[in-house]
């Protein structure tokens, strides 16, 4: 792993600790690396899921599991000797390796990513502008994009990079190149997802990977609304680019209704409910003050601030001062933060999520609009309507689900990894 005082730009260029780097006489010769898959255990990879964990494996014929290095090469394969798949192997990980060629003949060579880069991107440029200096959109989306443990987004002609995988992490030099040669981006930035270096043990720091700088904020164009993103430190990379469809979608049932976001981090759902929906008035509630200030920006850009305001606090409390004080809203919007990372925290998820919107729905007038989000992919659609049901059941309110709705189509779904359709999105009318 890379030292974390050292900056990205040269940690770019030079090995990631230890045996790591292909060219270390010591490493074991990846082609001799086999991972046998138990008898049971084997049909999920033969069907393309990505995803190996160790309870799945048998043995490793070719090396010791200690010798292998972060990123190395393996071979999946049965019991019976049959070939499955080439992955990346990461002995830090709870996924032991992560899957990318189901062709024998295709190994994981530097050229093996430039295709699935130019797949992702030409994807994208039937849906985007992506020369425009105001598109924002997801260019590259880890497994449903063939590429596990990547996620690049395009901010007006700059790059985010973010690497949830170390294993990955050692052949980014292909990957950027990739990335350089097929967009000629204006600058590369790196960012981190807070957890990784637990769960993955990558330890990199945020920074400049090649060009220039982005300036902050940067300015983007959904649907006639306009957005200034801080893409260095806001969070995720610096928008929630897959509500974009879902903010227009809920607008359309605020026409003059007094609206409280919650969670509401730089304005998305409430700017978009007073501009393009006609709604009369906008509560939006976060704990982040950088993001507030973002908001309110971007409320007065929108020509908005007159019927937006905002308010610095943590939601739950703030929702349960609410309802002592017998405060009713014609719309509330729950758009919370992952609340599951493990399936270990499922069931505390649920009971999190379902507490919300039972708060929700008791500062909700009769006939009101509930917006509940979950960006949880651990929790399922029919569980997350499952949650809902209890809370009609606990408040006493009968609750109609108007439009079921996900992710936009630069955030694909892969038939293969279920977990990559992660977002689910529910306009309720509350009773």
């Amino acid at each position: 792993m890379s030292d974390p005082e050292l900056s990205v730009s040269s940690a770019l260029n030079e090995p990631a600790g230890g045996n790591a780097g292909s060219g270390n006489p010591s490493a074991p010769s990846p082609a001799a690396i086999e991972i046998v898959i138990r008898n049971r255990r084997a049909q999920p990879f033969f069907g393309r899921h990505p995803w190996v964990f160790a309870g799945a494996v048998d043995h490793i014929k070719g090396a010791k599991a200690e010798e292998i290095a972060p990123g190395t090469p393996v071979k999946l394969m049965n019991s019976e000797g049959r070939f499955i798949a080439w992955g990346l192997y990461n002995s830090v990980s709870r996924i032991l390796v992560r899957l990318y060629s189901w062709r024998p003949e295709q190994v994981l060579d530097a050229e093996f990513w430039e295709p699935l880069i130019q797949q992702a991107v030409a994807s994208r440029r039937s849906l985007f502008d992506l020369n425009s200096p105001t598109t924002g959109c997801r260019l590259i989306f880890s497994e449903a994009d063939g590429i596990s443990g990547l996620t690049v987004d395009l901010y007006g002609g700059y790059l985010l990079v973010q690497f949830t995988s170390l294993a990955l992490y050692q052949h980014r030099e292909p990957i950027i190149a990739a990335l350089q040669k097929e967009l000629n981006p204006k600058g590369i930035w790196l960012r981190t997802e807070k957890g990784m270096r637990e769960a993955e043990g990558l330890d990199i720091v945020d920074g400049l990977i090649a060009g220039q700088e982005p300036p902050r904020p940067l300015f983007i164009h959904e649907h006639g609304v306009s957005y200034g993103v801080d893409v260095q430190q806001g969070q995720k990379t610096g928008c929630y680019l897959d509500q974009r469809d879902n903010r227009v979608a809920v607008s359309r049932y605020l026409k003059g209704a007094n609206v409280l976001d919650a969670f509401c981090f730089s304005g998305g759902f409430g700017i978009t409910a007073a501009k393009l929906g006609g709604a009369a008035s906008i509560l939006g509630i976060d704990s982040s003050e950088s993001a507030l200030i973002l908001a309110k920006a971007n409320a007065e850009m929108n020509g908005v601030s007159d019927r937006c305001r905002w308010k610095r606090d943590d939601v739950r409390p703030a929702l349960e001062g609410m309802v002592g004080q017998g405060t009713l809203f014609d719309a509330v919007i729950l758009d919370p933060p992952r609340m599951a990372r493990t399936r270990t925290g499922m069931d505390r998820a649920i009971t999190g999520y379902s507490r919300l919107n039972q708060l929700g729905v008791m500062v909700l007038k009769p006939g009101g609009i509930l917006v509940s989000c979950s960006c949880s992919g651990l929790v399922s659609r029919a569980e997350f309507q499952e949650m809902l049901a209890e809370v009609a059941r606990v408040t006493g309110r009968d609750i109609q689900i108007l439009e079921n709705r996900g992710q936009p189509g630069d955030h694909p779904v892969s038939v293969t990894c279920p977990e990559t359709e992660y977002l689910k999105v529910m306009i309720c009318r509350v009773n």
